[in-house]
């Protein structure tokens, strides 16, 4: 061997080694998990240390962070009705911050610096206190500028006090993620200069001429007309894509293939997590039927499944029954089919099974993004969106009447200016339809109506007032914002009083899908007029979609609101919600 290739080899061994000494115990591959449970770090009083580190993610050496030494980070195992302290040590050279996502807590604990604290100081140790008031899947991660990119992010699970509704007889973790080896500074700096630049999949002249074939050169030129007088792309489905991503299973690659080893006939729990920045995964386990046990850490009504949406950021639990002795292939393709993550459930490790083809390519269709008439650039919109003629656009389906913006913060008529290139001319609720490239599959595919929760709904009142924000963008200079401000241009928070019982509708006037998160509370989709509606803490709002969601302010303080894809947050699209006392001061 020469000096080089042996220099090479040992490089590459030495980083393997080094990956594997990085994985915490849940995320290792070949069945580790007991039949007990997940390992995890347990107690009510933790010690969490973040760093960063230069070590092997798919195969090759990167910078990145990672909390006790591990990467992953540690799965946190804690019990419904404790009160802890987590003491956060930062050991970076740069601020830090670590917001439980989905806990409900003293909004002075969230973790969102600028909102409930002033983050965590290079050095400085922070603790954390807080009762534990709920059960089920939930995960952490940083809230400090792109680190959550870098691989701040851990599972958490919470046992209940009382049995849960359902038996299981082993549970594996699987933590979606993606990695990139440029410097996520780099990656939003090219977003900013070009929207389009991870778009590897756009359309060609030989689409046109396959389109002109299928449906007339008259009708196909009237479509890339009418694209182009919006300068938009009916592929943009991702912002970032497979050009630069690798998708993550438990840290692994899907050459890596994490293995979850089962006895057959075994119901297994997989507590799905999608700690991504910026993807959202189709799922499916082809051979295996999925029954939806959880949503966001709450008990649902069980429904069976073949394939589920995952948006950035949301949870699902499902339990699986493998009654023969193969294995089956955990299939995670992201919803603009450029990659996927992929892991493994087996009787035996090293056993694999047929990876699927990544479908073709969706594409987005005036209805997709709520359009239903002809739109035109104005000739002075050169490179301008806010220009467009909107005349064409109906705007009065809007459901403008029952708001009531008194002195919440939100604007009261259409969002415009330089932020806002598009806006949907006929929003309605999209929750019952199936994600768009799983329309026509074959088997089940879960949708949001699909889902009820197990219990009533603990606030049973009608709604006292609505309010409605609108998801806002400018593909074409990459801004994010709600209601056309971007959070810096925001001044006041949006206000509800405590206790307060207030329907939130968002109106998505962008092209993309948008996974909003609300920080401290749960909220109750409006997918029926009835009682078990899902309880939630992320929802993923289609491209000319008209959400709502029923929120009870019964959590004091400020409380962040925003897109959970990183790099729309981290261009402007967050707000605050405050709840005060009546008569308390805003």
């Amino acid at each position: 061997m020469k000096r080089r290739e042996f220099l090479n080899s040992s490089l590459q061994l030495g980083a393997a080694l080094g990956w594997q000494s990085l994985l915490p115990a849940w995320a290792q591959s070949s069945g580790l998990t007991s039949l007990a449970g997940v390992p995890g770090l347990q107690g009510a009083d933790l010690q969490l240390r973040v760093s960063s580190a230069h070590a092997a993610i798919a195969g090759k050496a990167a910078r990145h962070i990672r909390i006790n030494d591990q990467f992953p980070a540690p799965l946190l195992r804690w019990r419904e009705g404790s009160a802890l302290k987590l003491h956060v040590q930062n050991a970076l050279d740069e601020p830090t911050s670590i917001h439980w996502h989905g806990i409900l807590l003293p909004w002075q604990m969230d973790g969102v610096p600028g909102v409930s604290f002033d983050g965590i100081a290079p050095g400085a140790t922070f603790t954390y206190e807080f009762p534990v008031k709920q059960a089920g899947t939930y995960w952490y991660h940083s809230h400090s500028g792109l680190q959550e990119q870098l691989g701040h992010f851990g599972p958490i699970i919470i046992d209940p006090l009382e049995p849960e509704p359902f038996q299981y007889d082993r549970e594996y973790v699987l933590l979606l993620s993606d990695w990139t080896f440029e410097k996520p500074e780099r990656v939003f700096h090219k977003l900013k200069a070009m929207s389009g630049n991870y778009n590897y999949q756009q359309r060609t002249l030989a689409d046109f001429f396959r389109d002109v074939q299928r449906d007339g050169f008259d009708a196909t030129l009237a479509e890339r007309m009418l694209w182009g007088a919006m300068r938009m792309n009916p592929t943009d489905l991702a912002d970032v894509s497979a050009a630069t991503y690798t998708y993550l299973i438990n840290g692994h690659a899907p050459a890596e293939n994490w293995t979850g080893l089962f006895s057959v006939g075994e119901r297994i729990r997989l507590r799905i997590i999608n700690a991504s920045s910026m993807s959202i995964f189709n799922l499916r386990i082809p051979g295996l039927a999925m029954t939806v046990v959880q949503a966001d850490g709450q008990y649902v009504q069980p429904v069976e499944t073949d394939e589920l949406q995952i948006g950035t950021a949301e949870t699902f639990d499902v339990i699986v029954q493998p009654v023969s002795a193969q294995a089956y292939t955990v299939y995670a393709e992201t919803n603009d089919c450029s990659g996927y993550a992929r892991a493994t459930l087996a009787p035996r490790a090293g056993m694999q099974a047929e990876i699927p083809a990544l479908r073709a390519r969706p594409l987005l269709t005036m209805k997709n993004i709520g359009m239903t008439h002809d739109v035109v650039a104005s000739p002075t919109a050169v490179g301008d969106h806010s220009a467009m003629d909107m005349a064409g656009m109906d705007h009065s389906t809007m459901d403008m009447g029952g708001m009531d913006h008194g002195d919440s913060g939100l604007q009261h008529s259409h969002p415009s200016g330089p932020a806002v290139d598009m806006l949907a001319s006929n929003p309605v609720s999209r929750l019952h339809e199936r994600p768009l490239g799983l329309e026509h599959e074959p088997h089940r595919v879960l949708v949001y109506t699909d889902l009820r929760s197990l219990l009533p709904n603990p606030d049973q009142r009608a709604p006292e007032r609505e309010l409605q924000l609108h998801l806002t963008g400018n593909m074409e200079r990459y801004m994010w914002s709600f209601d056309g401000k971007k959070f810096s241009e925001v001044t006041a928070p949006i206000m509800l009083g405590l206790n307060e019982r207030v329907r939130l509708s968002f109106v998505n006037d962008t092209m993309m899908l948008h996974p909003v998160h609300l920080h401290g509370m749960f909220f109750d989709v409006v997918t029926t007029q009835d009682h078990n509606k899902p309880r939630k803490h992320t929802l993923v709002i289609k491209p000319g979609e008209k959400a709502s969601v029923d929120i009870t302010a019964d959590a004091l303080g400020q409380w962040a609101f925003h897109c959970h894809l990183l790099y729309h947050m981290h261009a402007g699209m967050m707000r605050v919600f405050k709840v005060s006392k009546p008569g308390a001061q805003s």
